[in-house]
């Protein structure tokens, strides 16, 4: 065998190590939501038992989803996830379109101080933002609302400067101004002409406002008091007891949890990393 290609066996048998150990904590999740409580507390993976390769495998359980969807009110917080995360997704992609091209292609007074803005806010820490936001809030008494939730984080800087070098990069001055010289508005040009070439950019942010949104656990404790309201976030995190917990539900609502992200995640990989590199060359 060549050196090459001992170098090559030798690299997918490290990236195949470590894939395998990023996917314990998952099968240690699965494992756990599918024990009881006794279980959980006697064993790492599965039970032990006098089943194949000694494990109980009658031991397993659906018991901690059951109880999940027709005891603890799941149903309604993954509704609430679901509708937040949607929307946010949709409204904050199609904003910081709108501001990455007006940056990029627009020539108007102030463009200067509008990115530097943009490039200020980067920089300022989120929970920075916190107390002022809930302050703001307060006085539009817009508190345990969800577009008192929404509303401030519809036009993140990091989103409206990536659309902006997306489009530098990837929408030709050329082509607008032929639309232009044929009648197209504003509006018709950004939807029929730059949205379809920056389709990677939406994609790929698409996916990071609703993985943003659906994680969310400090906003939504601030903002929403009504229990009815909470997302999944806050939902589980209210499954832990004040002498005692459940893991094993836990587990279980943590892997109802991440199974829409990953869903989305495999759906979109590819306008994802196709999406994020279109914006990393020059600008």
């Amino acid at each position: 065998m060549k050196p090459r290609h001992r170098l090559l066996v030798l690299l997918h048998v490290l990236l195949y190590g470590f894939a395998a150990l990023t996917l314990v904590p998952f099968a240690y999740m699965l494992c756990g939501a599918l024990k009881s409580k006794f279980d959980f507390a006697a064993t790492v993976f599965l039970p032990a038992g006098d089943g194949w390769g000694g494990i109980g495998w009658d031991r397993l359980t659906l018991v901690n989803f059951i109880r999940l969807f027709t005891e603890l009110g799941l149903p309604r917080a993954l509704h609430n996830s679901l509708l937040l995360a949607s929307v946010s997704s949709i409204l904050t992609v199609l904003f910081c379109a709108m501001g990455g091209y007006a940056l990029a292609k627009h020539r108007f007074r102030g463009r200067n101080i509008v990115l530097g803005v943009v490039l200020t806010a980067l920089i300022i820490p989120g929970p920075l933002l916190l107390a002022p936001s809930f302050q703001l809030l307060h006085s539009f008494d817009l508190l345990d609302t969800y577009t008192g939730l929404l509303l401030p984080g519809l036009t993140p800087a990091f989103g409206v400067f990536l659309f902006r070098q997306s489009m530098l990069n990837s929408v030709p001055d050329e082509l607008l101004e032929a639309a232009r010289m044929d009648g197209a508005g504003e509006f018709r040009i950004f939807f029929e002409l730059v949205i379809p070439i920056v389709r990677p950019m939406l994609g790929a942010f698409l996916m990071i406002s609703f993985m943003g949104t659906w994680n969310n656990f400090i906003g939504p404790q601030i903002i929403l008091q009504s229990p009815e309201l909470h997302p999944l976030s806050v939902a589980l995190n209210n499954l832990k007891g004040i002498y005692g917990t459940d893991y094993g539900v836990i587990m279980a609502g943590t892997l109802v949890s991440i199974s829409p992200v990953m869903c989305l995640f495999l759906l979109l990989q590819k306008e994802f990393i196709s999406g994020l590199t279109s914006g990393a060359v020059k600008g």
